[in-house]
C-alpha cells in the first residue's frame, strides 16, 4: 500500500454531482467533493471516499485490558490501544470529546499496521485495542491491522458505539476478537435527543457482532434521571439475555459531568448497584459496577458465588479460575484466555 496517500474507503458508492454516498455507518452521508462525512475523517477527494485517517493515531498508550473495560479477554494483561479523532454520534455527555469532536487528524507520521503489531510485541500486548474515539469510522486501518496482527497471534479490540451498518458489520466484525459495545440507553428517545442516532442499528450490530465470534462485552454509562429507569435497565439485560446470551459480561459505569452535559450529577454508588441487583436478577451471569471502586468489580462464580477474580479499578489483584476456564464448584465461566480465538467462525478474505 502507498502510505504517501490517503487510503481508499470501503462502504462508499458514486452519487449525482460529484458527490459520495458513505455506507459505513446508518447516517449514509452523502459527501460533496472537498468536504467530509459526519465523522469528519473519511473525505471525498474527487469523487472517491477515502479514509484520512489511516494510520495517523492521535492518541497512543499501553492501557490495562480492564480499561476498556473488558474484564472477560484477557484479564491482567495490556493492550496497545489507539484512536484518532472523529465519531460518528454525537452524544452529549461524551467523556472523550476532544477525540471524538476533532477534526484534526496528526501530521506526516504514518502508524503502518506492521509498525503497531511491532509495538503491541515490543511491550508484551497480546491486544491491540481501536478505542478512545470511534473506531469503526476507521474500518479500512482496522481491517489492515487484523491482517498483520492475526498470524503474530495478536487480538484486535474494538471500543465502539456499535453504529455501523450491518453491511460493513459483516465485513469488519470477522476480523475482530473482541469488542465492548457503548450502550447508551435502551431507548431510542435517548438516542435521537442526547446522541443524534438510534437505538435499532447498535441492537442489530450487536447480534452481527456476536454471529460473528467476536467476544462481546457491553457498557452502559447511567445518568441520572436520563437512563437510570429500573424498568429500561430490566428491558436492556433481559434483552442482551435473549440475544447475546446470559453468560455476555454487562458493566455500568458511572457518569461525571462532561461536555455539554455538565448540568447532571455524578452516578451515586446506590444507583449503580440496584442497576446491577436488576440485571442479575433479570438473568445476567455477569454484571460489573465501574469508575467506581467498588466490590462490583470482581469476577464471581454465577453457580456457587465463589470470588474468581478480584480487582482494584483496572488491576487485577487475584485471579484463581482454574487453568480448565472452571470454578472449584464445577460450574465454567466465560473467560477468553487466547488473544486469537481458535473457537470462532473463519474469517472471510480482506476486503482490501
Amino acid at each position: 500500500m502507498d502510505v504517501s496517500q490517503d487510503r481508499p474507503a470501503l462502504f462508499a458508492e458514486p452519487a449525482a454531482g460529484g458527490r459520495v454516498r458513505c455506507r459505513l455507518c446508518p447516517r449514509g452521508c452523502n459527501i460533496p467533493a472537498g468536504k467530509a462525512g459526519f465523522c469528519m475523517v473519511r473525505r471525498n477527494v474527487g469523487g472517491t471516499l477515502v479514509l484520512a485517517a489511516w494510520g495517523r493515531p492521535t492518541a497512543l498508550h499501553v492501557d490495562p485490558i480492564e480499561k476498556k473495560p473488558l474484564f472477560h479477554y484477557l484479564p491482567g494483561s495490556t493492550s496497545l490501544s489507539l484512536g484518532t479523532v472523529g465519531c460518528s454520534l454525537a452524544c452529549r455527555f461524551c467523556q472523550n470529546w476532544t477525540l471524538s469532536r476533532g477534526r484534526e487528524t496528526s501530521g506526516d507520521l504514518i502508524l503502518t499496521p506492521e509498525r503497531l503489531v511491532a509495538l503491541a510485541m515490543h511491550h508484551g500486548s497480546p491486544s491491540i485495542s481501536f478505542t478512545y474515539n470511534e473506531p469503526t469510522i476507521l474500518a479500512e486501518y482496522v481491517l489492515d491491522t487484523a491482517e498483520v496482527a492475526r498470524p503474530r497471534g495478536i487480538g484486535i479490540v474494538l471500543v465502539t458505539n456499535g453504529y455501523i451498518t450491518r453491511e460493513a458489520a459483516r465485513v469488519l466484525y470477522p476480523h475482530v476478537d473482541a469488542a465492548n459495545v457503548d450502550l447508551k440507553a435502551f431507548s431510542d428517545e435517548f438516542y435521537r435527543k442526547q446522541c443524534s442516532g438510534r437505538l435499532t442499528p447498535v441492537l442489530d450490530a450487536l447480534v452481527e457482532a456476536r454471529a460473528a465470534g467476536v467476544h462481546v462485552e457491553v457498557t452502559t454509562l447511567l445518568i441520572p434521571g436520563l437512563n437510570t429507569d429500573a424498568a429500561d435497565l430490566r428491558a436492556e439485560a433481559a434483552w442482551i439475555r435473549d440475544h447475546l446470551g446470559a453468560d455476555t459480561p454487562l458493566h455500568f459505569s458511572a457518569f461525571h459531568p462532561d461536555y455539554r452535559m455538565m448540568d447532571r450529577p455524578r452516578t451515586p454508588p446506590e444507583t449503580l448497584r440496584l442497576a446491577r441487583t436488576v440485571a442479575l436478577e433479570a438473568g445476567l451471569k455477569y454484571v460489573y459496577e465501574g469508575n467506581v471502586e467498588s466490590d462490583g468489580s470482581h469476577t464471581l462464580c454465577p453457580s456457587c458465588g465463589r470470588w474468581l477474580i478480584r480487582r482494584s479499578w483496572f488491576e487485577v489483584v487475584a485471579d484463581r479460575l482454574g487453568p480448565d476456564g472452571r470454578c472449584a464448584c464445577g460450574e465454567p465461566v466465560a473467560i477468553v484466555r487466547d488473544p486469537v480465538r481458535a473457537d470462532r467462525v473463519s474469517r472471510p478474505p480482506h476486503p482490501g
